[in-house]
Order: C-alpha cells, then structure tokens, then sequence
C-alpha cells in the first residue's frame, strides 16, 4: 500500500534486497555496479523514455484518414492488451525487467502515439501542449521531492492511495456502465465538473511521482540488486504515461 503503483511498492524491493543479500557469514562486495543505483536508473528511465518516443512516432504515422476523419490502426487494440501483458509479467518477474521494460515502452509508445494523433486531429498543437505540462510537472515534482519541500510521510502515501484508488474505481465503473450503452454523467464532460475532475486526477498523478522517487531512493539504500534500476525506471515511465493521458483529456476538456 506504500504506492499505487504496482511496479513500485515496498514489498517488491525489500524481496529483491533480501534475494540479493549473500548467504549469512558470507561478504557482500561493495562494489555498486552489483547494486541498484541512482545514476543506473536514471540512465534506464532515458532509454525507456527514448523507446516510448519511437513507438509514439510510429503509432502517430499509423492513424489513417477517411474523409477528413480518423482510424485508428487495426492492432490498436492488440498492442494494447500486449502492453498490458508485458507490464503484468514485468510486475510479477522483475528480474526480467532488462527486457519486458524496453519492450513495454515500445508497445505502449504506439499505443500512446495512436491516441495522441486522434487528439490532435481534433484539437491541433494539444499534443505538444499536453508534452509540455508533463515535462513541467515531472520538473517540479523533483524539485519538491529533492529539496524535501513535500516530504513522503506514511499520511502522504496513505492519502495517495486511498485518492488514487478512488480514481481506479471511478475508472472501472465507468468502463462497465460503458460495456452497457451507458454513460457516467458530468465528470467526463467538457463541463466545469468534469474539469474539475480531471484536474484532480492530473494532481493525483502528479502525487504518485513522489511515491516513485520515494520507492526508487529505497530501494538504492536497501542495495537492491542492479536489474531493479530497469524495473525502478518501468514503473516511472508506467506513472508518466498516466499523467500524459490525463493531461490530453484534460486539454480536450478545456479546448471544448
């Protein structure tokens, strides 16, 4: 319950510290390049950032046209449920993170370049719109996660969850009303309501980056072994492409 997040929870790295650790009496070397590090995972959170830019360039150029209006692609839905597959299995076989993390962002980088080219067909220059807040957002909760302006207590975090996990349900209901030819009234319109909704789930968005950053830095000092740093850095990018489709939906909102 320390994040919403599945890929990044308390219970995920203490068991990777605790499979890590050498056998009682035995030395643990010191050297860090078997351990889980900052600059380790910095460099993986880049290169799964860089993957998701490439299937999102090839996700956008796949969107057809037809008379004026888009298609989406017809894997669409395939690499969807793929991507949902690979994080599932990422999340339960971290070790194998050095493999399904780039191959999730890839996948999901299409998905996500998909649903943008629909966004900004229908609202032009939303996407770079869209891009911008989040880098922002990302910018600023670093800071505030660094200069320990907002500090990560257990209120926080039970906070957090319980705004996060309201939002999941919402989600859920929202889904299963819609498998029925129903609609959920209000919060997903372009009215004052339905912005304040969705600005409220950017902010709860926002708020699991600090959980991440706070993960991350646990599981650094817990000497968590160094195939965490890719599924450390699986995790942030899970979180920051939730914050980017929020924003969309939140820029259609207001552009409405």
């Amino acid at each position: 319950m320390r994040t919403m997040n599945p890929a990044l929870n308390d219970s995920t790295f203490e068991k990777a510290a605790s499979d890590w650790a050498p056998p009682s009496g035995q030395p643990h070397s010191i050297d860090t390049s078997d351990r889980m590090t900052f600059s380790g995972t910095l460099t993986a959170t880049a290169v799964l950032t860089a993957l998701v830019l490439v299937g999102a360039v090839f996700g956008w150029n796949a969107v057809s046209y037809d008379a004026g209006q888009p298609v989406m692609p017809g894997w669409f839905f395939v690499a969807l449920i793929a991507g949902l597959g690979i994080a599932v299995l990422t999340i339960f076989k971290p070790k194998f993170a050095r493999v399904t993390a780039p191959l999730y962002s890839l996948v999901q980088g299409t998905v996500v370049g998909a649903i943008s080219a629909i966004y900004n067909s229908q609202y032009d220059g939303i996407v770079l719109q869209a891009v911008g807040l989040t880098l922002a957002v990302l910018a600023i909760m670093v800071f505030l996660y660094a200069t320990r302006i907002i500090q990560v207590t257990e209120k926080l975090r039970m906070g957090i969850v319980a705004a996060t996990g309201a939002v999941a349900l919402i989600y859920v209901v929202t889904m299963v009303i819609g498998l029925f030819g129903g609609n959920v009234p209000y919060i997903h319109d372009s009215g004052a309501i339905g912005i304040l909704f969705s600005l409220a789930v950017v902010g709860v968005a926002s708020f699991n980056l600090l959980l991440d950053f706070d993960l991350i830095e646990r599981g650094v000092k817990a000497g968590a072994p160094p195939y965490m740093e890719w599924y450390a850095s699986f995790g942030l990018i899970v979180t920051l492409v939730w914050l980017y489709l929020e924003m969309l939906r939140l820029l259609s909102k207001l552009r409405r």
